[in-house]
């Protein structure tokens, strides 16, 4: 989350007025985040009482034709018990409504906070809520394909050059190459697919003690290797936030959490170390991109690439297979 786009109050309140969720009282930017526009919204409500929503308007990354399929999968998760953000929908019924070129949503408010040093019974709730949303999206009739996929880091990668790659580290350009090759030789085909939410982080996660309250940020769910989705959340959760530490007992917990909702297979296991180099990569290679492409004066906090490098370097290393084992 972000803004990049600056809406005056009078823009907002129009805005606003378009869902019977009462006038605006207040809204407040968020930085956190790197590809959308978010406000904290907050209302008189429907009935008095006051309300709160987050409104976000969509920048890049996210093609505005494929707002149904994210706006739709919220809706559908929480139809079926999923910890997620209804969409609100406007006075006409549509999911999302437009300013000038841009589509803008208004999503539920959930409560909770977004842990930054998370506990193993945390983790493990995580696992679980991750696994509840794989077997809840198997009836979403919609599908998208992964527009982040290891292809996509390729081109990342390529539009940073190997100049601009340096400049974040030296060591940077042979590291991402050599990975590069070795995860697309060994990427794993045959490996059941769903719904995957692609970006589970912490800040992603709204808990209350050790019970998850809320999934959120959706806008690169696609349909894809469910492991994939494990592999991503792994990596997210399980080491510090600079990349340098792991923790295995976050590790064992998160796995746990998740098996025990939906058991991996021994195929599935078996994958998970190059998926985590491929997720690694994946945040590598958008976070460089961002860091050398962040647009001046945008509320916005670029997130350090080598976090990931080094999260690479560890699912790379042969002696760390066994943490999937």
């Amino acid at each position: 989350m972000a803004v990049y786009t600056q809406l005056g109050a009078e823009d907002l309140a129009a805005l606003i007025a378009e869902f019977d969720v009462g006038s605006l009282t207040s809204a407040k930017g968020i930085a956190e985040g790197v590809s959308n526009s978010n406000w904290l919204i907050e209302t008189s409500g429907r009935h008095g009482g006051g309300a709160r929503f987050i409104l976000t308007m969509y920048e890049f990354r996210i093609d505005i034709a494929e707002l149904p399929y994210f706006l739709g999968l919220l809706d559908h998760l929480a139809a079926h018990d999923c910890p997620v953000p209804r969409t609100i929908h406007d006075r006409s019924g549509a999911l999302y409504r437009t300013i000038g070129d841009k589509a803008v949503a208004l999503i539920e408010y959930l409560p909770g906070v977004s842990v930054s040093q998370p506990r193993p019974d945390q983790a493990r709730s995580v696992g679980q809520a991750l696994a509840q949303l794989h077997l809840a999206a198997a009836g979403f009739g919609a599908s998208r394909a992964n527009a982040m996929n290891l292809a996509e880091s390729q081109r990342l990668i390529g539009a940073c050059t190997a100049n601009g790659l340096a400049l974040i580290d030296p060591a940077l350009p042979a590291l991402v190459q050599t990975e590069l090759a070795g995860v697309a030789a060994a990427w794993p085909g045959g490996l059941p697919k769903s719904v995957i939410h692609a970006d589970l982080f912490p800040d992603n996660v709204l808990m209350l003690d050790d019970k998850v309250t809320g999934l959120i940020d959706f806008y690169f769910a696609c349909n894809d290797i469910t492991a994939y989705d494990v592999a991503v959340t792994h990596a997210a959760w399980c080491f510090s936030a600079d990349g340098s530490g792991f923790d295995p007992a976050l590790s064992r917990a998160l796995l746990d959490g998740y098996e025990a909702v939906r058991p991996l297979s021994a195929a599935e296991r078996a994958a998970l170390p190059v998926l985590a180099r491929g997720a690694s990569l994946r945040f590598l290679a958008s976070r460089a991109y961002d860091w050398l492409n962040t647009p001046k004066g945008a509320l916005v906090m670029p997130k350090d690439p080598l976090a990931f490098a080094r999260r690479l370097r560890f699912y790379a290393d042969p002696a760390n297979a066994g943490i999937f084992a």
